[in-house]
């Protein structure tokens, strides 16, 4: 059976790209393009995010030990990153495919301006049949601004650009439920969007080359399920991968999708890192907020106001033990929902239609 995807983020990582020495592996990166082109052809829209601009910089240049580690991974980025979309432009061009180059920092991310700027710079590309291809801009990122892998990224470009599916092409078949090292144990091949205890059986060890490890893979992509995206973790050094993703002929891992959710919902739950305020909600408001009723925070359903905010500021909301329940747009400024806490009758402080539930 053929999954019926039509739009596809695809995200590679470094580990993928890489051989054992940290150098590119050219043929896998060739295999790589020779099936985005195979599926293309079936009428499918791809965006490739794809890790390497570092490997690459370490194939064409030797540090000294002594340089400092942030400066030596900007070097080697800002200069593997060129050989990178050269490498990808000059495979894409044998498939009679044109590629883009889209460097992306966190702070892309940072309004719904810049988040819909940058999703009419990818309709276009994808419109003329162009290959996005995105990396992080590691040449300007520094800690606090980074993602925190290339995972991340995907997660949150499969989300802006209403992505059917995300494919995360990794060094492993998908999550196991124990040590991959341990021959008794199996890929979990289905994961519902109401579960989450796997961080209970994953390896916390990140992959030799990579940033993150299988806990942030996870984590997003149950958070990405959760929008309505499918999420596959497959491994990329698997023969025809991708094609045997789509028709379900290879074990991987693929997180089930939850009910579609608007755009705007898409942004908010991707917008953890630039919450302004927080309010606390009482255990009536928890309930409402969470049952399977579409509903509104009203500030009848406040018990206080922790962190100010302005209107049309993301806010946070936590509930009585300090949990946080979920994100939402505010109505109106801080100063007046301390007014109105408690009270009956008043303009709801978050609309349903401007709320994203983390809990």
């Amino acid at each position: 059976m053929d999954l019926n995807y039509k739009r596809i983020v695809i995200k590679v990582g470094s580990n993928v790209l890489t051989q054992a020495n940290g150098l590119p592996d050219l043929h896998r990166i060739e295999h790589l393009v020779e099936q985005i082109a195979a599926i293309k052809k079936q009428n499918k829209e791809v965006i490739l995010v794809s890790s390497g601009a570092v490997a690459f910089g370490r194939s064409l240049l030797s540090v000294s030990d002594k340089c400092d580690a942030v400066a030596t991974r900007q070097l080697f980025a800002s200069i593997g990153q060129v050989k990178l979309i050269n490498t990808y432009s000059d495979l894409f061009k044998k498939q009679n495919l044109v590629c883009a180059q889209v460097l992306v920092t966190k702070e892309d991310f940072r309004d719904r301006l810049h988040y819909l700027n940058m999703k009419n710079c990818f309709d276009i590309l994808i419109q003329h049949n162009v290959v996005p291809v995105i990396n992080e801009n590691d040449v300007i990122s520094v800690t606090e601004l980074m993602f925190t892998d290339n995972d991340e990224l995907a997660g949150l470009i499969a989300s802006l650009l209403n992505a059917d599916a995300l494919i995360i092409l990794s060094n492993v078949d998908g999550i196991f439920n124990g040590d991959p090292k341990n021959p008794d144990s199996k890929v979990i091949e289905h994961i519902d969007p109401d579960f989450n205890n796997f961080s209970e059986f994953i390896s916390a060890k990140k992959s030799q080359f990579g940033r993150g490890g299988m806990i942030t893979k996870s984590s997003m992509a149950h958070k990405i399920s959760g929008l309505g995206i499918a999420v596959h973790i497959a491994n990329g050094s698997t023969e025809n991968v991708i094609a045997k993703v789509l028709k379900e002929k290879v074990i991987n891992t693929r997180f089930a999708p939850q009910k579609i959710a608007s755009g705007k919902k898409k942004w908010i739950a991707n917008s953890e890192n630039y919450v302004t305020g927080v309010v606390r909600i009482n255990d009536g408001a928890k309930l409402a907020l969470t049952s399977s009723k579409a509903s509104s925070l009203l500030p009848v359903g406040l018990i206080g106001i922790e962190k100010d905010f302005k209107k049309g500021d993301i806010i946070r909301l936590i509930d009585q033990d300090n949990l946080a329940i979920g994100l939402g747009i505010a109505e109106y400024n801080s100063e007046k929902a301390k007014e109105r806490v408690g009270l009956k009758n008043q303009k709801a402080l978050v609309h349903y239609d401007y709320l994203f539930l983390t809990h």
